[in-house]
């Protein structure tokens, strides 16, 4: 019956897709409502860990100029649901989206569930801006997909469109271009992620006109890479670079304490073989993200030159991050430790001070209120993330959040799924995670937990469910419950309030050998 749904409100979601077939979509409020409303740049990368931002110049100076989120976190470590929380500010469970295909995830399920109505997209055309997608949109998405319409089909929200399907390979690829479909070859100059770039630039010159009677309309420009996810293809001309740079040896790396740990994760050694491709698996991300690094600081020059800083947020992030070679794991994500959840998030824009720390827990679905309220509107109820404008202005509310919400439907059975995990990388089952500030609660559908006091063990190295006691389990047990089955703002508030007892005293706390020097 389920899957029958499915198919029924997915059918239903793609004859509904947008009005946008005739031509890219248009504004509903007069331009001259809008004209000192702040643009927005959002740089979405994808599987970009936040190990990789020590070689992105262009990023770190973003993080001196602007305010770094120490503890932002994703709703889930797969592409397809948690690029739907950021585009709808929902979780998984409202949003319909927990894995990248089938009834239950993809761009179809994205559809048919309703979503592509409810981005922030949508809420920001409606307030007179011009918001372009330019890279990559949702797994199972195609350029050429038309449905019932003449032309390959637009989602609604975007008035500029520039999107291709499956690009990991950077090179041999298809953008739909609002509406026309575009194919790019293997030359240098077709490298994906400098394409995305130029586009964006002349995004930005066309939205900016230079003469002074011209109406300035606000816009959105997301770009949002296929790099670094594998098979991580840099350009060409950064094919050589760091060629003694290694995976970092954190003390998680090839670490293993078999007790208490769930039966997904027990695992082989990592054989010197292993660790030799995850060191060339590093290099090969290290070496991608440098156009994208490349592509952050050209776009920054250009608002700077454009004299449009004064008025304009640039937002760095991820989808996902990437685990390689902690707690004996082949790269990979979809788990619930920190080297897959955390990822990078850097806003600089008016009103940030410099170089300043954020450490309240974030998530992805703070993205779409954030945006929303930066372009002067209140978030429908309806979306559970909260804005993060208030921490982005110096100023924590006091009610603020005192935990974030992870969840994961596995294992991952499709083969055809870019993200289907290889041998040894994890392909955990079906879970629930609560990430507080200091500790880190998972609860299998298989029956198994764990539980890492991050205060005494900031690396997860030691599962310590078996050590707390009955009632904090049971409250632990009740809080993801209620937290899992919110919808809206209001009920996930409340749901968040519903505080476990304080923290068992730590045990012994793990002593950590040094970092192992890199080349």
């Amino acid at each position: 019956m389920a899957a029958v749904f499915v198919a029924a409100t997915v059918l239903a979601g793609c004859i509904a897709l947008s009005a946008a077939e005739s031509k890219p979509s248009t504004p509903t409020v007069p331009i001259g409502t809008t004209a000192s409303r702040p643009n927005i740049v959002f740089v979405l990368t994808d599987d970009l860990s936040s190990n990789l931002v020590p070689y992105m110049p262009h990023v770190q100076a973003m993080m001196r100029h602007g305010a770094t989120f120490s503890n932002y976190f994703v709703t889930d470590s797969l592409c397809c649901p948690s690029r739907t929380s950021i585009f709808t500010g929902l979780y998984p469970h409202s949003s319909g989206v927990f894995t990248n295909w089938g009834n239950n995830g993809g761009f179809y399920a994205f559809n048919g569930y309703g979503n592509a109505s409810r981005t922030f997209a949508v809420s920001l055309q409606r307030r007179g801006y011009r918001t372009a997608l330019m890279g990559k949109y949702l797994n199972g998405y195609e350029p050429s997909m038309r449905f019932q319409f003449a032309r390959p089909y637009v989602p609604e929200g975007w008035t500029d469109w520039a999107v291709a399907g499956q690009a990991y390979d950077e090179y041999t690829y298809r953008l739909n271009e609002n509406h026309r479909i575009v194919r790019y070859g293997g030359g240098s100059q077709d490298y994906l992620t400098n394409v995305l770039a130029g586009l964006g630039q002349k995004y930005v010159d066309d939205a900016t006109p230079t003469d002074d009677n011209s109406p300035r309309q606000p816009f959105l420009l997301e770009l949002s890479t296929f790099a670094p996810h594998s098979p991580s293809v840099p350009a060409k001309r950064d094919l050589h670079k760091f060629n003694f740079v290694l995976a970092p040896r954190t003390p998680a790396f090839g670490h293993h304490d078999r007790v208490g740990n769930p039966r997904w994760l027990d695992l082989p050694e990592l054989t010197p073989h292993a660790i030799r491709r995850i060191d060339r698996e590093f290099r090969r991300r290290v070496r991608s993200v440098q156009a994208i690094d490349r592509m952050v600081g050209a776009l920054q020059r250009q608002i700077r030159d454009r004299g449009l800083s004064q008025n304009t947020y640039f937002v760095f992030s991820s989808d996902n991050g990437y685990h390689m070679g902690e707690h004996r794991l082949r790269p990979g994500k979809m788990t619930a430790f920190d080297t897959d959840i955390r990822v990078p998030l850097v806003v600089v824009g008016p009103g940030i001070r410099p170089g300043m720390r954020i450490d309240a827990l974030a998530e992805n679905i703070d993205l779409a209120p954030t945006f929303e309220e930066l372009a002067g509107h209140a978030s429908s109820p309806a979306v559970e993330g909260r804005s993060l404008v208030p921490l982005l202005m110096g100023q924590e509310p006091a009610d603020w959040r005192n935990a974030v919400l992870v969840e994961h439907r596995g294992p991952d059975e499709n083969p055809s799924d870019p993200d289907f995990p290889e041998p040894g990388s994890g392909n955990p089952p079906s879970y629930k995670a609560i990430r507080f500030a200091d500790a880190l609660y998972v609860e299998y559908g298989d029956g198994e937990h764990e539980y890492y006091d991050l205060a005494a063990d900031p690396f997860e190295l030691r599962n310590v469910y078996a050590d707390l006691d009955i009632r904090r389990r049971a409250h632990l047990h009740r809080y993801v419950v209620e937290f899992a089955r919110c919808h809206g703002a209001a009920e996930c508030h409340r749901a968040d309030q519903l505080l476990p007892p304080p923290s068992q005293p730590s045990s012994t706390p793990t002593t950590f050998l040094p970092m192992a020097s890199r080349s």
